[in-house]
C-alpha cells in the first residue's frame, strides 16, 4: 500500500475514532389513557422504571413526559408529527394508523385485555334488537375506536356484512369520565356507553343500568384490549430507550401478576378514576383479565376491519402489524 493510500486510510480510521455516537433522544413522549386497563402504565410513571432502565443501558438521565389523551385521533396526530414517541390505545386505532401510513407505525405489544361492556339505563332496550334511533351511544371516537369497530361487528354479526355500520348514528364520542356523567344524568340524551373497567362497574351499580353486550361474546375469544404503538423511525433511531422501555414495561406487568393487591392499591393512589383498591382488586383479579405484552385478537380486527373496507391492507400474520422483539410469542 503506497504512502497516499496508508495516509488517507489512517484519517478515515481516526475520523471514525473520534466521530460522537449517535445520540439518542434526551427526553421520552408517552401517551396515557384512562381506565383499568392502562395500569402498567400508571405505574410506569409513578415508580420511575424507564428512567432506571435508560440508565442501565448508558443512556443517562432520560426525561420522561406522559401526555394523558381521552380518545386516539388526538393522540395519533401527535405521533405522526413527532410530537410523542410512544402511543397507547385500542387494538383497533393502532391497525388503521398501521395501514394508513403503510408499516411505518407498528405496534409495539399489548399491555392488557379486559371484557368490554356496552350498559344502557334504558329499560325498553334487553338487547342491541332494542336499540332505536332515540337512544345514544357513548364511545371514545365514533366510527373508529375499540368498541366503534365491537358494535359494527355485532351489527355484521346479526344482520349481515352490509348492516355493519347501523348503529354509527346513534354513537357519539366522550371521554369515558364524561360519559359516566352524561349516562347518570341523561345529559345529550345519552343513555348508554360502551367503554371498559372501571367505567362499566361504575355504572353497572347505578339503578336500572344493566350490561347489553360483551365484546368476548362478539369476538368468540379473550382479546388484547390496550396496545402500545410507535413510528419506525423512532424505534430505529433510539434502539437502546426502545429497548430499556420494553424492559420496563416486562418488568411491571411482572410485578403486577405477582401482587395483585399492590397493584390495586398503587392504582388508587395514583389514578383519579379509580374507586377503591377492593374494586381494582375485584377487577384486575376476574378471569378474563390479563396482563400482559402477548397480544390476541389482532388478526380477528384486522380482518374485518379489511373487509368492510375501513383500511385497505390485508394481514396475513399478527406479527405483520408487531415489531419484532415480541415475534416469537404466542400470539394472534
Amino acid at each position: 500500500m503506497n504512502k497516499v493510500l496508508k495516509a488517507g486510510l489512517l484519517a478515515t480510521l481516526i475520523g471514525a475514532a473520534i466521530q460522537p455516537a449517535f445520540a439518542e433522544n434526551e427526553e421520552l413522549h408517552l401517551a396515557l389513557q384512562p381506565g383499568i386497563s392502562y395500569l402498567p402504565l400508571v405505574l410506569l410513571q409513578h415508580n420511575n422504571l424507564i428512567e432506571q432502565e435508560a440508565k442501565a443501558a448508558g443512556l443517562g438521565d432520560v426525561k420522561i413526559t406522559w401526555n394523558k389523551f381521552a380518545g386516539g385521533n388526538v393522540m395519533n396526530e401527535a405521533l405522526l408529527s413527532g410530537s410523542l414517541d410512544i402511543g397507547v390505545g385500542g387494538l383497533p386505532p393502532a391497525i388503521t394508523l398501521w395501514a394508513k401510513t403503510k408499516g411505518q407505525v407498528k405496534l409495539i405489544s399489548a399491555v392488557s385485555g379486559t371484557p368490554l361492556l356496552l350498559v344502557t339505563n334504558n329499560p325498553a332496550v334487553k338487547s342491541i334488537d332494542d336499540l332505536t334511533d332515540k337512544d345514544r351511544i357513548a364511545l371514545p371516537a365514533a366510527k373508529v375506536s375499540t368498541q366503534a369497530v365491537l358494535l359494527q361487528m355485532a351489527a355484521a354479526q346479526k344482520y349481515g356484512i352490509d348492516k355493519a355500520n347501523k348503529f354509527d348514528p346513534i354513537t357519539v364520542t366522550l371521554s369515558h369520565p364524561d360519559a359516566v356523567a352524561a349516562l347518570s344524568s341523561n345529559n345529550g340524551g345519552v343513555n348508554s356507553h360502551f367503554s371498559g373497567p372501571p367505567f362499566q362497574y361504575q355504572e353497572l351499580k347505578q339503578a336500572g343500568v344493566h350490561s347489553i353486550l360483551d365484546s368476548y361474546d362478539v369476538l368468540g375469544i379473550e382479546s388484547t384490549h390496550s396496545v402500545l404503538y410507535t413510528t419506525q423511525k423512532f424505534r430505529d433511531d433510539n434502539p437502546k430507550l426502545y429497548g430499556a422501555f420494553l424492559k420496563a414495561l416486562d418488568k411491571t406487568i411482572e410485578k403486577i401478576n405477582q401482587d395483585k393487591h399492590a397493584a390495586a392499591a398503587e392504582y388508587v393512589k395514583y389514578s383519579k378514576d379509580a374507586g377503591n383498591a377492593d374494586d381494582v382488586y375485584k377487577i384486575i383479579t376476574e378471569k378474563h383479565v390479563k396482563f400482559t405484552t402477548t397480544p390476541t385478537g389482532s388478526v380477528k380486527f384486522a380482518d374485518f376491519m379489511y373487509q368492510v373496507g375501513s383500511v385497505k391492507q390485508k394481514v396475513n400474520k399478527w406479527q405483520d402489524l408487531y415489531f419484532p422483539e415480541i415475534h416469537s410469542k404466542s400470539g394472534s
